[in-house]
């Protein structure tokens, strides 16, 4: 078989095939160089007995101290001056954003949304530009409370030397210490889009109709469970002998039945632990899956539950098409519905009738996208609403169908919480949507492309596919920074629903820097103590009453923060 698909793949032309192949390789290390891409003569030449490879391969952390270190005799210092000020220089910036912890040579598509973004900002702040406008949209991804702090000292030297530093961001930190801030709701979809308020941060909190200002100002908030799941690490999934990246030989416990967040300052080994390895390892166990998961003895426990499902927030589809009525199933029992119509019956339709995906009731003319794709040489591509059928994706005879004097386009027009109403006589279509109000879309239409969906709300569209469906009780969701891009308001949704999902029996592990997330957990697993070589250790486990207990951990520290503040808040209410 091997020597088939690799004699298959060196001698085909097409790309086709390629692709199909592409699913059959994996990555190994060059046997030539090992992996360090030059040729032995570029490897000869050392500085303090390191190569160009032994430099690259350690952590910026570890590379700003042999620069510092570095010295030379009279000549060779004259020689070295300006590039080793340049290279001192630039490994400072990066220290200064909290990514000390990645080595040099991590390739960029390894990298999180916000650890690239931090090192723009990097590459901007050592630029020493004046008077430009810089743009960041939520630079706290993926940062630990304490790297916050660093990155808004970073934002405020921005504007110390004439910048304008403008942020789209939901962080309490971020927000409290902006000099100007610019607030627009007071929902979202058809119920924002109007300035609510701006001003300082006293005048957000005072603006009645401000959302926000209430969860700032300490109205709302989201609150501590009075009771907390019981844990039994008797019955758990146990992963062993974990020891990819940075991971130094960990054996963790995930309790199932329970809300588990894993906690850790930005690259402690939490994904590696989670993503990499739990996850890949249950698919390929459970599913069949070709992942490869990362370097472990062993998963035991996986009679504990019988499939895994990882939530994160990429698009859940590519094209025009894809939308949260045909993601969540909804949109095949509408189709249904308008079949078994008295005039569908006559003209003899069925459910296919009334798919945009296939021939027969769409509109050809753009092949039931409603728009049209303008491909632009040199410029992204142009999408325009079809000429033929005016954006409404069918034909003039499908639309003639109607229930209740919509036709299939005006349904796919309608906002969800409008459509819940409407088909209230239909008990599966009625879960189905409530589920995605649940979830806090009941603003969207149904028929909202899923290219227009921020990752968060491609991420609650998920959710609600699962919560509509019958659960067996026995499902793992993992899900990996899912606050990115929410708002409190969104956030407080998004742990109810976490919160039904593990009423129900299932088991959610999620990754999270949050705290409104993490004082909700019923138990913690926090990595650390540091990132990069510093970390993938276990520092502590439990509740979030037993973590902030232990001394060592960074979490702790802000944690037990968070909790006074709440304990302070319920004192003062009663």
């Amino acid at each position: 078989m091997i020597p088939n698909l690799k004699r298959r793949w060196e001698n085909t032309d097409s790309e086709f095939v390629k692709a199909r192949l592409h699913g059959y390789l994996s990555e190994q290390p060059c046997k030539s160089c090992k992996g360090a891409r030059l040729r032995p003569e570029a490897l000869a030449v050392t500085i303090q007995d390191k190569n160009i490879r032994d430099v690259t391969r350690i952590s910026v952390e570890q590379a700003q101290e042999f620069f510092n270190t570095l010295t030379f005799d009279e000549e060779r210092t004259l020689i070295a001056a300006q590039p080793l000020k340049e290279v001192r220089a630039r490994i400072k910036f990066l220290m200064d954003v909290g990514l000390g912890y990645l080595t040099l040579d991590r390739t960029s598509r390894t990298l999180s949304g916000g650890e690239a973004q931090r090192i723009r900002l990097a590459t901007q702040v050592g630029s020493g530009l004046v008077g430009c406008c810089y743009v960041l949209d939520e630079p706290t991804i993926g940062l630990h409370r304490r790297d916050n702090d660093r990155l808004l000292e970073i934002l405020k030297e921005l504007r110390k030397i004439g910048n304008t530093v403008l942020v789209v961001e939901h962080d309490e930190d971020v927000i409290a210490q902006a000099d100007h801030i610019i607030d627009i709701g007071p929902g979202a979809g058809e119920n924002g889009g109007r300035l609510i308020a701006q001003g300082t941060l006293d005048d957000i909190c005072n603006a009645p109709e401000s959302i926000t200002g209430q969860y700032l100002s300490g109205q709302k908030y989201i609150e501590i469970p009075e009771k907390r799941k019981k844990v039994s690490l008797s019955s758990c999934i146990e992963v062993k002998g974990a020891v990819e990246n940075n991971l130094k030989n960990v054996n963790v416990k995930f309790p199932v039945g329970v809300f588990t967040c894993v906690t850790g300052v930005s690259g402690s080994g939490k994904s590696t632990l989670v993503t990499e390895i739990l996850l890949k390892g249950l698919k390929r166990r459970l599913h069949n899956s070709g992942d490869k998961p990362g370097r472990h003895k062993n998963i035991i426990g996986l009679s504990n539950i019988d499939k895994v499902i990882e939530i994160d927030q990429s698009p859940i589809g590519r094209t025009p098409r894809s939308n949260p009525s045909t993601y969540t199933g909804v949109f095949d029992l509408i189709r249904s519905l308008f079949a078994l119509t008295r005039e569908a019956k006559i003209r003899g339709y069925k459910p296919g009738r009334f798919s945009f995906n296939v021939k027969g009731g769409r509109c050809e003319h753009c092949q039931g996208q409603g728009t049209r794709k303008i491909e632009m040489h040199f410029l992204p591509d142009v999408y325009v609403v079809c000429q033929e059928c005016k954006g409404t994706r069918y034909n003039p005879e499908t639309l003639q169908i109607t229930y209740k004097g919509k036709n299939i386009a005006d349904v796919l027009d309608m906002r969800i919480e409008e459509a819940r109403d409407f088909f209230s006589n239909f008990p599966k279509i009625v879960r189905l949507l409530k589920a995605l109000c649940d979830v806090g879309l009941g603003y969207m239409t149904l028929g909202q492309s899923s290219t227009t969906m921020s990752g968060g709300e491609a991420q609650r569209v998920k959710l609600a596919a699962e919560l509509g469906r019958p659960g067996t009780g026995h499902t793992m969701y993992i899900l990996d920074e899912p606050t990115t891009g929410l708002h409190f308001a969104d956030i407080h949704n998004l742990l109810n629903v976490l919160k039904r999902l593990t009423d129900m029996g299932n088991t959610v592990v999620v990754i999270e820097h949050n705290l409104d997330v993490i004082k909700t957990a019923d138990y913690i697993i926090d990595l650390g103590p540091e990132g990069g070589e510093a970390g993938g250790q276990i520092i502590a486990t439990g509740s979030p009453e037993q973590i902030i207990k232990n001394a060592k951990s960074h979490t702790a520290r802000y944690l037990k923060e968070k909790l006074e503040q709440e304990k302070g808040r319920v004192n003062q209410a009663s």
